[in-house]
């Protein structure tokens, strides 16, 4: 299987922890440049420390991706201090579940803030520069919750589907600029995404994912890491990745 990314720079949202973290290893493993965000700036700099380190080249810019301006700040940070951007991984996102009914409404807003404009808004800062290099690729990381609605995860399956439907919108107006899109959809995926919940939903979530062996965040990793380094004319286009037992 082909995985070299050898003198590409890859842009990586989230990268402070699970799958945005393993992405980004991955992705010098394979040999790119990486630059990380992520709110939780020490993180992100003891990464880049990290993949410095170990010889690799990454810098560490502290961003809240919802937010319009510091999202473009990221990605015309990226190609400023790396050279340019090859490809874009949206990965930052929150899950807070429960029933609508009754619900935190400001949980709505806040994963309408990073899950959407977190996809919009780095998406529309690196488009101009793809184009401007004759292509590139982004990667947006949803959720098999952009596929299947349940009952308690309605405002997360609202913004994991839109997710979908930009990215197929997205793929289809960036052919003419020489980017590619992929969708990943991970399932169950041991990351620190549940523990913002309540101890009633984590109760939940344990007994329905009792006795399954969940996928590591080095499992998406790998997932991304291989579709981005296939040849320019192969578009994989959306990746579903589930543990072998989840339903």
């Amino acid at each position: 299987m082909t995985t070299d990314l050898s003198g590409r720079v890859v842009a990586v949202t989230g990268a402070s922890s699970g799958i945005g973290e393993a992405t980004a290893l991955a992705c010098v493993a394979a040999g790119a440049a990486v630059s990380l965000a992520a709110r939780r700036g020490d993180r992100i700099d003891a990464l880049a420390q990290r993949i410095a380190d170990g010889g690799g080249t990454a810098v560490a810019i502290p961003t809240d991706v919802g937010e319009e301006d510091q999202a473009r700040a990221f990605v015309e940070g990226t190609r400023r201090r790396l050279g340019r951007l090859d490809a874009l991984v949206n990965n930052a996102g929150v899950m807070l579940l429960g029933w609508i009914e009754g619900a935190d409404t400001e949980q709505w807003r806040r994963m309408v803030h990073v899950n959407l404009f977190g996809v919009l808004y780095p998406t529309h800062a690196a488009l101009p520069i793809m184009r401007e290099q004759g292509g590139g690729h982004i990667v947006n990381v949803s959720s098999v919750a952009g596929r299947v609605a349940r009952a308690g995860s309605g405002v997360y399956n609202l913004t994991k589907w839109g997710v979908g439907a930009f990215s197929e919108a997205l793929r289809q107006e960036a052919i003419g600029a020489g980017v590619r899109v992929t969708l990943i959809e991970p399932g169950a995926v041991a990351t620190e995404l549940m523990s913002h919940n309540s101890d009633e939903v984590k109760a939940i979530a344990a007994k329905r994912f009792e006795g399954m062996e969940l996928l590591q965040a080095d499992d998406i990793a790998n997932a991304i890491v291989y579709a981005l380094a296939q040849p320019a004319h192969v578009g994989i286009n959306e990746i579903l990745v589930r543990p072998s037992r989840q339903e």
